[in-house]
């Protein structure tokens, strides 16, 4: 499961070394970690249901989440201050390239309408940010046994400066990007 780290090391490093002509190793972008996010705002109805976002969660990114809570209570959502409203768990070194692999080689090929990503996902400081619309993309969750459908925010964050480093970088992971 170490293919995605020794492609980093054996292959991606030399590219982005020859196209951008960088001085020093440690200018050459590498991947910080990958942030899951899962919002979950019917806990307000049912208590139970964060229970499974937290066991869906675990199941998806290696790794137990924790529960965040809301920071303020709000009248129209029916959320109190301290109610929990979703997980989130963030991923680094070996576990990150091992959801990396999954994420790119089994989950977006089998999501629904996904043509790839533009530069608008791009926030310009070498950051990718997207979305799942469901959470049974992963092979790990069983459509049997899932209660809702729920989606998930994914965050890679890289060190590279600009979008175009980035995208040379998560390009050679072999990342799908629009031309």
């Amino acid at each position: 499961m170490e293919r995605f780290k020794d492609l980093y090391k054996s292959t991606i490093i030399k590219d982005l070394q020859s196209k951008f002509n960088y001085s020093n190793v440690m200018q050459i972008p590498k991947l910080t970690k990958i942030s899951i996010n899962m919002g979950v705002g019917e806990t307000v109805k049912d208590s139970k249901i964060i229970t499974n976002a937290l066991n869906d969660m675990t199941l998806i990114s290696g790794q137990k989440p924790i529960t965040t809570f809301a920071k303020k209570s709000n009248a129209a959502f029916k959320v109190r201050e301290g109610m929990p409203i979703g997980c989130k768990v963030t991923l680094r070194k070996d576990r990150m390239f091992e959801f990396m692999e999954r994420l790119i080689l089994i989950a977006l090929p089998r999501s629904r309408d996904f043509k790839g990503f533009t530069l608008k996902n791009l926030d310009g400081r070498g950051n990718l940010s997207f979305g799942l619309k469901e959470q049974i993309v992963f092979p790990e969750i069983d459509y049997d046994k899932i209660d809702v459908i729920r989606g998930l925010d994914i965050t890679i964050v890289t060190t590279a400066n600009t979008n175009e480093e980035a995208k040379e970088l998560l390009s050679g992971f072999h990342f799908p990007f629009k031309n």
